[in-house]
């Protein structure tokens, strides 16, 4: 943006947030035109000549009142308009030719249109043009079809049909506006209600498997200990016990997951939890699939830990998703893991490739953003994600390096940043 769009635009967002400077403003202007055109005499061969006639002390008066009236035309409109009409209607009965201090009237008619319903304007418009109209005809010299007289209804018709015009389109805006806002809420309430409604059906299903075998378990376990030294046959018998309630267990929990599982998953993987040094294989993957992308990483060498690790490398995977899925076939990607202090930052970044701005997610989906919060929320992080300006969108994640989940490290699972070279 030219700094001068910049100016208009600081100006403008000036003026909405003190409306009483733009009125004030707005009767300067409005005086300005009624004395410069005061001072204009019509002239049927060659046009407006000024300085032909000097307006009067009563006329002089008659507009400063009329411009000073709409100073207040937001807080009292119809008050304003009365006011106006009536300083008008004075104008047009005791001078002749009149000054134009009619044009208050108009602008204080476009704000009553622009500011109240349809048949207030209808009513309001209708009385302004009937009084105006009728003064200026009977207390003219010119004959009653003169056009200054039927400007008068023309301009007063005019501003009752723009400020209804006006009116009609904020109310659009507003509707249009409003719709999408209660179309937004709608959309990450249900989202949010699936995720909870998917959240307590696992813990229900993990509960009903866990909980009997696991307090078997720990009654047995403790009659082991009791009765170890001196009874070693009963705590043999104990301790098989326990085996079978495992068993139980694992094989239910076995069940469970099944169940959970949607059709066509692999099978649980044996394979150490993914981290960020299986980063390159992961950004291969996307590259073969036609995205390119360009990765930069500091301290490659500096460990994180497993919980940290994982979520920084889903956070990757699920955003380079994303853009592969909606970012356009020409998009380009960047993804940067930057150690600052005691947190690992994670961006991924891409140009849009020129497409259309992204859809929203259709019903059963939406829930990539929610899940990468969630899994940044609970290490005690924060994710921000949004368009770009300019085009394309950015993730970012902010990891603290000790988690507040506290979580054990598992065996094999991957601890340092060795795929970000």
């Amino acid at each position: 943006m030219t700094p001068l769009g910049t100016g208009l635009l600081r100006a403008r967002r000036w003026l909405r947030g003190h409306p009483l400077a733009f009125d004030g403003g707005l009767a300067v202007a409005v005086l300005t035109c009624m004395i410069c055109v005061s001072f204009a005499e019509p002239d049927p061969g060659r046009g407006p000549v000024f300085g032909a006639r000097v307006p009067g002390p009563s006329s002089v008066l008659l507009m400063v009142l009329g411009a000073g009236a709409l100073v207040l035309r937001r807080r009292r409109p119809m008050a304003v308009l009365a006011v106006t009409g009536l300083l008008s209607a004075a104008e047009f009965a005791l001078t002749d030719p009149p000054s134009p201090v009619v044009m208050s009237a108009v602008v204080a008619l476009f704000t009553v249109a622009a500011g109240t319903d349809r048949p207030t304007t209808w009513r309001a418009g209708l009385l302004t043009m009937g009084v105006l109209a009728v003064t200026a005809m009977a207390a003219g010299a010119t004959p009653w079809y003169s056009q200054e007289n039927l400007g008068v209804l023309a301009w007063t018709g005019l501003a009752g049909a723009a400020g209804d015009a006006v009116r009609s389109r904020r109310a659009f805006i507003d509707a249009i506006r409003e719709r999408a806002e209660r179309a937004e809420r709608t959309r990450e309430e249900e989202a949010r209600r699936r995720v909870a409604e998917e959240r307590l059906r696992i813990a229900r299903d993990l509960h009903d498997v866990v909980a009997h075998h696991i307090a078997l378990v720990n009654v047995q376990a403790g009659v082991a200990a009791h009765v170890m030294d001196r009874r070693p046959d009963q705590a043999k018998e104990a301790l098989a016990h326990v085996r079978e309630a495992s068993r139980s267990a694992l094989n239910e929990l076995r069940v469970t997951v099944g169940l959970l599982r949607q059709s066509g998953d692999p099978e649980a993987p044996t394979e150490p939890a993914p981290g960020l040094a299986v980063l390159d294989p992961l950004v291969g993957t996307f590259r073969n699939a036609g995205l390119p992308v360009e990765v930069a990483c500091t301290d490659p060498g500096s460990p994180l830990p497993a919980a940290v690790d994982l979520a920084a490398y889903r956070i990757i995977q699920e955003a380079l998703t994303n853009v592969r899925k909606h970012a356009g076939a020409d998009a380009r990607a960047e993804v940067s893991v930057v150690r600052v202090g005691g947190t690992a930052e994670v961006t991924v970044l891409d140009d849009g490739g020129g497409a259309a701005p992204r859809p929203a997610p259709a019903d059963g989906g939406g829930h990539g953003l929610i899940g990468m919060r969630e899994r940044v929320t609970a290490l005690g992080g924060t994710l921000t994600a949004g368009p770009r300006y300019g085009g394309g969108f950015r993730v970012h994640a902010i990891l603290p390096v000790t988690s507040r989940t506290r979580t054990p490290e598992e065996p094999g699972a991957v601890g340092a940043t060795g795929g970000c070279a």
